[in-house]
């Protein structure tokens, strides 16, 4: 029937749909959920594919960081071990070793010299 030249309304149009609505599924009955379920499903397949892919990197960004302090530490130890040698390998330091060790060797008198082809 209509009133005041407007036709009747149906009641589920003018009303907010519940969450038992939504819960129980009625909503999957709509018109428009029905005529948009591919793209529905297109779009909650693309959501999950970036999640995984935004996990995937995020995983990928903490093991470059691991690894870049991994890296640092190396490069660190590598340099102390090479001042280390590098004192240990001076002249002076090796006629301490040999005096305290009760070698008997004894420094060259001549300064050395290159041999040429």
């Amino acid at each position: 029937m209509e009133t005041n030249g407007q036709p009747k309304r149906d009641g589920k149009k003018g009303r907010r749909p519940s969450i038992w609505y939504i819960l129980g599924g009625g909503i999957l009955k709509e018109d428009f959920v029905l005529r948009h379920m591919r793209m529905i499903v297109l779009v909650v397949i693309l959501a999950f594919f970036f999640i995984g892919n935004r996990y995937t990197c995020m995983q990928k960004l903490r093991e470059i960081d691991r690894l870049q302090q991994q890296l640092r530490d190396v490069r660190f130890e590598a340099l102390s071990i090479s001042s280390e040698l590098t004192g240990n390998s001076r002249q002076s330091q090796i006629e301490s070793l040999i005096e305290e060790q009760g070698i008997d060797l004894e420094g060259a008198k001549t300064p050395p010299y290159e041999l040429y082809k």
